[in-house]
């Protein structure tokens, strides 16, 4: 005999409610009245015959059955979620990669022509977010995140570091006679000079790490417009050294110094567990590991 399941809507409840730890913001997710959310929990606390949150003044708390329940529960989603792309998009559907702005500029565009010849039956779509998504409620089968790892329920493989150097255009660093010391670079118009990056920098380079405290606090707003900045020679870029390289051998740009500076972080790969083996995500897997010299899994 088949296992007896409580109400999908009450799991979905559940779901939501455990995950954002409030019936409000659960009930605004799932488009329901806070009533209607605590009544499917009731139903499901009545089917397993326990609470499965504790009620206190303006917040909740998972009890210990909700907390062995709750993983197990997003699991299951995001298997049916996975599931779901596939059975839509199958192997020779669209690969959705979802990543930061300036991954997608500096190295993404540049490359993801080698993944289409080599897989001419998945089309690619790309999306650029600053903000972490929520794969149980974004199309994205893979993303590239920018942090320190650690991503609950996903698979991570590391990319690439953050390090990063003061660049700008050979015309520029001509106009002060070279650029022989890194105080030099202080004679320079400087792009986004209240880059959180500049004070590490500074510091490396023995020089005081509010050197540029006073100056015009502009912000370009992302990576890949200060190094068009820098390019069209309007000031000196603080950039990643690893997305630049076919400037700087092109003769486009210049990184003056050795010194880099980093903040201990790295681009991931990641995808939920459920997808690992999914075809698009193991083809896409397959492909770019190898670009940075990491194994595939």
């Amino acid at each position: 005999m088949a296992t007896q399941l409580p109400p999908l809507a009450a799991i979905r409840a559940f779901e939501a409610v455990a995950r954002h730890g409030s019936f409000t913001r659960a009930a605004g997710e799932l488009g329901m009245t806070q009533s209607a959310v605590s009544y499917q929990i009731k139903v499901l606390e009545e089917r397993v015959g326990t609470p499965l949150f504790v009620r206190r003044p303006r917040r909740i708390a998972l009890t210990e059955i909700g907390r062995r329940l709750a993983p197990a529960v997003s699991e299951a989603f995001e298997h049916i979620a996975a599931a779901w792309q596939e059975a839509r998009h199958g192997a020779q559907g669209t690969l959705v990669i979802n990543t930061l702005q300036t991954f997608a500029t500096a190295w993404l565009a540049r490359h993801v022509g080698s993944f289409q010849l080599a897989h001419p039956g998945i089309a690619v779509r790309i999306e650029t977010e600053q903000k972490v998504i929520d794969f149980a409620r974004n199309e994205a089968d893979v993303a590239i995140r920018a942090g320190s790892g650690g991503w609950p329920g996903l698979v991570e493989h590391q990319l690439i570091g953050t390090d990063f150097s003061p660049m700008l255009s050979p015309r520029l660093a001509a106009s002060v006679g070279g650029l022989r010391e890194p105080v030099d670079l202080l004679k320079l118009p400087i792009v986004s000079p209240n880059d959180p990056w500049w004070p590490d920098w500074l510091v490396r380079a023995g020089l005081a790490a509010d050197a540029l405290a006073g100056r015009p606090r502009t912000s370009l707003g992302s990576q890949s417009v200060e190094a068009s900045a820098a390019i069209a020679g309007q000031g000196v870029a603080l950039l990643t050294t690893a997305f630049y390289r076919q400037e700087i051998e092109a003769g486009l740009l210049v990184q003056p110094f050795d010194i880099v500076g980093t903040e201990g972080q790295r681009y991931f790969l990641v995808y939920p567990e459920a997808r690992r083996n999914a075809p698009k995500t193991r083809a896409f897997r397959d492909w770019i590991l190898p670009l940075f010299d990491q194994k595939t899994a």
